[in-house]
């Protein structure tokens, strides 16, 4: 059903992601793959299964990055001309700024949370739009932490939550 469709799919880590799971179910029902790795150190570990997905594109993208992000979609635009299907599956935020409860993280820590997690969902689709000459579909992974209190989930809570805010708007 998404025979000749164009994804590019952001967070693959290992083969337990989640976003490894959508890559692979789109690719099992026909879509075309880009596939990101965060870095050097990660790519021995998310090359093997971009291989085993025949991702057409594999790319590095650490959006904290400048021009990383438009590299990716600069070489989209190049080599297909189109994207159909966006996947957004990425968060972080500082270890210390995770381990002490929300009242206690770092603005600097939270604004690098809300960086990464968030915001870089707005860029992407800034990016993507041009290339969604016939529509598309972009989507972001986020947690129950959003909607309700979870106590060990801290800074991530707010930050999913303006993660979904943003994907309505």
């Amino acid at each position: 059903i998404l025979k000749g469709a164009k994804a590019l799919v952001v967070g693959v880590a290992n083969d337990s992601s989640i976003a490894y799971g959508c890559a692979r179910a789109f690719r099992e029902v026909g879509a075309d793959l880009a596939i990101t790795y965060l870095n050097e150190k990660a790519r021995p570990y998310v090359e093997p299964l971009a291989r085993g997905l025949d991702a057409q594109l594999f790319l590095p993208l650490d959006v904290s990055v400048d021009g990383e992000l438009e590299a990716v979609f600069d070489a989209i635009g190049r080599q297909w001309g189109q994207l159909d299907i966006l996947v957004h599956s990425i968060a972080f935020a500082p270890k210390e700024d995770l381990q002490g409860g929300l009242l206690n993280c770092s603005a600097a820590g939270f604004a690098k949370a809300m960086d990464v997690s968030c915001h870089s969902f707005v860029r992407m689709a800034r990016l993507a739009v041009p290339l969604m000459k016939n529509g598309g579909t972009m989507m972001a992974m986020s947690y129950h932490g959003a909607n309700k209190v979870v106590p060990t989930y801290n800074v991530m809570g707010p930050v999913k939550a303006a993660l979904e805010c943003a994907c309505r708007y």
